[in-house]
């Protein structure tokens, strides 16, 4: 350019072409479309009362003077936390968590989140990462085991403090923090809650009040045209131009594959909600909508897919889950706190892989285990796992709850080897965290030990050079060769938050079952046939057989709706119930509560049915007869009908079940 401008001379071609090209760049202001950087949202003073609060947790459960081990983790952790600027992010979700709790609702974590000691000493989640140990609750005894020979914590027995004599229990799950922050601290935390779905509203609408209202949004997604809906559109297209039957199939395939993928709608993220920097605009990230158009909405939307500015923008995931809900309900109907319920429990541990703690006649009952209605471990799938592997140990369980969720981690893979013998369930890779401890226990360095586990659960396989330093540390050829087949893992931490709802749960159905059924058919159904369920066993297996032959035969196969599934996963557990000795009453216009079992008060083996267990009278209307009641009993059917919002059909499906035995048609007028 200078020797282009060389006709003014040297000093005036500088002054042009460098020295005002340069003022003019100074004078412009820089600004970026899209943004670059990750810009967290800042609450004064966070940063110091996270440490506070985890420090003070921490000698709550450890004593004055902190085990060197829980003194360094929570020093490194916080650390990386405070120093990347993610302290916010863990704040705001102990906020959240400690409102639940005040609340009287128990909060889920899930994802990795679990892996941070940190997050266990802000009480965002009840997994312990440590390695497994006792802590006596009352003189702060402390015994670690770091040399791999206990598993898990909770597999530990209860013993008797030898300094003062109180009963301690096992805790810890041996996870390292790396899985959740990285190696180097530079993974953006993800903390995902799994609230009650009751409850989550309060949560979403608890961000407004910490952040403001302008500074919180709901995570957009973005519908694209699925593979279904493309061909519709090109047999679509052929019948508007007259053109039917003219196109090969390989032109069809050929449209619709060029349609498929492309963006239709817009929608809102079921949990996600994004905080805006109080020094910074929504727009400085992106365009923002109303669901629906609706200016009245409550929440407002990011128009971009969430996924396109993550790297930009925290998003919490403040989710609706069944299970806090579960254990809501439970604590409510029996009075017992569902944390004090110990981990390790024989029978409750014995029905993961038997029925006897159940105390069904095993001649009249076909399940190999008592797994049917706990979450994690009621599908036939993960029923199949359990008959084969007969787990004991909440480690295990671990194990079960990653096969069953990864990727060509199980079939093809963990079941080959436990077949052949070459291994045991115990260990098997299960979980993605299994991975690098083991690899740690080997002797491996801690970055290589990571950036394996990494590759490997992310489906990546191994490099040539880790093969031969796995190789050199002892680490088995079965093992190496399990890890090229894996094509995604489960965190340990969301496994072990998941186990221990599903051992509270199955506690409950070994030594509370009334409340537990009552649960179970309230809450963790989607179909009844309340008119079998009522009639007992025989009629229970009628119709289950029904369904079954229908499943087994193809030519009936495809008329088996999904409702047909769904009640023949509850009429698993209506047979269960009876076997055990329980049973249900019939709906009851006095007694039955608008949407939920109860225990008949009268008899605490008979459940009382909700009048929304009947096919098509929803929660509104069975409201309306409860309220109804209020103002003394029906008279009549006419008297029913008038009072309620039952209508003439419903009012006949009652009648036809004997709900309605005594009432008179109409009124009766008295003249004296």
């Amino acid at each position: 350019m200078l020797k282009e401008f060389a006709w003014l001379g040297e000093k005036r071609a500088y002054e042009f072409v460098v020295t005002n090209t340069r003022k003019i760049a100074d004078e412009v202001e820089i600004i970026r479309p899209v943004k670059d950087a990750l810009y967290p949202p800042d609450i004064e003073g966070s940063d110091q009362k996270l440490r506070e609060i985890c420090f003070e947790n921490a000698h709550k459960k450890y004593g004055p003077q902190l085990p060197k081990i829980v003194e360094d983790r929570l020093n490194r952790e916080l650390d990386a936390i405070i120093g990347a600027g993610y302290y916010v992010v863990y704040y705001i979700s102990h906020l959240l968590v400690k409102k639940s709790l005040d609340d009287g609702y128990l909060v889920g974590s899930r994802g990795s989140v679990g892996s941070s000691f940190v997050a266990t000493m802000s009480e965002i989640t009840e997994v312990n990462p440590l390695a497994p140990h006792y802590v006596c609750p009352k003189c702060h005894y402390v015994k670690f085991f770091t040399d791999g020979s206990v598993l898990n914590g909770y597999d530990l027995p209860d013993i008797e403090c030898p300094h003062c004599g109180e009963i301690i229990r096992g805790d810890g799950h041996d996870i390292p923090f790396e899985t959740f922050l990285g190696f180097e601290g530079d993974k953006v935390p993800d903390i995902d809650l799994n609230f009650s779905g009751e409850y989550q509203p309060n949560a979403h609408a608890y961000t407004k009040e910490v952040f403001g209202e302008d500074h919180v949004y709901r995570a957009g997604t973005i519908g694209t045209v699925a593979e279904k809906t493309a061909f519709g559109y090109v047999k679509g297209y052929e019948e508007e131009m007259g053109i039917e039957g003219s196109m090969r199939n390989a032109q069809i395939l050929r449209l619709a594959k060029g349609c498929e993928g492309v963006k239709r709608t817009t929608g809102q993220h079921p949990g996600g909600i994004v905080v805006v920097p109080l020094d910074m605009d929504v727009h400085d990230f992106t365009p923002v909508q109303y669901p629906a158009n609706d200016p009245y909405a409550e929440w407002k939307t990011t128009h971009f897919d969430f996924h396109q500015i993550h790297d930009n923008i925290l998003k919490f995931d403040i989710l609706g889950h069944v299970d806090p809900t579960a254990m809501k309900m439970l604590e409510r109907m029996s009075g017992i706190d569902v944390r004090t319920i110990p981990m390790n429990d024989p029978e409750t541990m014995s029905i993961f892989s038997g029925v006897d703690a159940l105390c069904i006649d095993t001649s009249k009952n076909t399940e190999e285990t008592g797994a049917a209605g706990l979450p994690e471990y009621g599908t036939p799938f993960v029923r199949g796992i359990l008959e084969l592997t007969r787990p004991t140990t909440f480690d295990e369980l671990l194990k079960i709850s990653g096969l069953s969720h990864g990727t060509d981690v199980w079939l093809g893979n963990a079941k080959d080897l436990i077949d052949e013998g070459i291994c045991t369930l115990k260990s098997v890779i299960g979980c993605r965290d299994d991975i690098m401890v083991y690899l740690l226990y080997k002797g491996l360095k801690p970055k290589s030990a990571f950036t394996i586990m990494e590759s490997v659960r992310k489906g990546k396989g191994l490099k040539d050079e880790w093969i031969v330093e796995m190789k050199e540390n002892g680490v088995e050829d079965w093992y190496i060769e399990s890890c090229k087949k894996i094509k995604y893992m489960f965190p340990k931490a969301h496994a072990v938050a998941y186990v221990m709802m599903a051992i509270r749960i199955a506690w409950f159905k070994v030594h509370k079952p009334q409340y537990y059924y009552c649960m179970f058919f309230s809450i963790r159904c989607d179909a009844y046939d309340i008119e079998t369920m009522i009639k007992g066993e025989q009629s229970i297996r009628k119709k289950m057989q029904e369904i079954d032959m229908k499943l087994r035969d193809n030519n009936l196969k495809k008329d088996v709706t999904k409702k047909d599934k769904d009640i023949y996963s509850t009429l698993e557990l209506a047979l269960e119930m009876v076997l055990r000795g329980y049973s249900f009453t019939n709906i009851d216009l006095m007694r039955s509560t608008s949407k939920e079992f109860i225990v008949d008060p009268t008899n605490t083996k008979r459940l009382i049915p909700p009048f929304t267990s009947i096919d098509g009278l929803g929660e509104s209307v069975a409201d309306t007869v409860v309220e109804a009641r209020k103002n003394g009993a029906f008279l009549s059917k006419e008297d029913l009908q008038r009072r309620t919002s039952l209508s003439g059909t419903l009012v006949k499906k009652l009648e036809s079940m004997g709900v309605l035995e005594g009432l008179q048609e109409e009124n009766q007028m008295s003249l004296f």
